[in-house]
């Protein structure tokens, strides 16, 4: 109501904002303040260089021969230190009785460690659902396309002959594998799998010969064989 001359509002109508004026989130402005203050410290502190630079240049070559000593010294540990865990790795890697206490990945990625450790290029695990029983595929020394299936098992647990069969399905026709592996740290069972994989070119790696390979770094002869240059 207009009383002489006086419009009254409301503290409801104050509160209430024009539909025409976009209303900032408190905070935001702020959210810029540290990259601008970091930003005008990095200035600041290049100039400072500068000017250290300029006035003592002795002093400043001294530091950065320090400074350079100090870098190389860094990279020099570190490279010692990847080549300390990788020796650690590989002589894990030479034991069978390791991967009798990993997961089934864990035992893909150790063989294909194998396989490049043995040779073979380009070696690469892509085990996983859908992987049509290929875990590994890779290139042998002589060029041809390597396809392994890997089989982690408990002790006593052996591939039977189903397992058999349906890698050698896969391993040539799907895969277009010229060399084929069946790879466990257990056994196989004897049966119609073992008669097919002979027929089928489909080498069988058990625990006795996988063990003998990651122990002397030299793969089965029946594998050794195929792919020499």
């Amino acid at each position: 109501m207009n009383c002489g001359g006086v419009i009254r509002v409301s503290a409801r109508t104050r509160a209430r904002p024009d539909p025409g004026i976009s209303v900032g989130l408190p905070g935001r402005g702020r959210s810029a303040r540290p990259a601008a203050l970091a930003a005008l410290l990095t200035v600041v502190a290049v100039c400072a260089v500068v000017e250290f630079v300029q006035r003592h240049p002795l002093w400043s070559a001294l530091i950065g021969l320090v400074l350079l000593a100090g870098a190389v010294a860094a990279v020099r540990f570190v490279r010692r230190e990847q080549a300390g865990r990788a020796a650690e790795q590989a002589a894990r890697d030479r034991l069978i009785g390791g991967t009798d206490a990993i997961t089934g990945i864990e035992f893909e990625h150790w063989f294909g460690r194998l396989l490049t450790a043995s040779g073979c290029t380009g070696v690469t695990v892509c085990g996983g659902a859908g992987d049509r029983g290929a875990d590994i595929v890779g290139t042998a020394p002589d060029g041809r396309r390597v396809v392994v299936q890997c089989k982690r098992r408990s002790p006593g647990n052996r591939v039977g002959s189903a397992e058999i069969q349906r890698f050698a399905g896969t391993c040539h026709n799907v895969h277009g594998g010229d060399i084929c592996l069946l790879v466990t740290n257990g056994s196989f069972t004897d049966g119609d799998g073992a008669l097919l994989a002979r027929q089928l070119d489909i080498l069988l790696v058990d625990r006795a010969a996988l063990e003998t390979w990651a122990y002397t770094g030299r793969p089965p002869l029946a594998l050794a064989g195929r792919w020499q240059v």
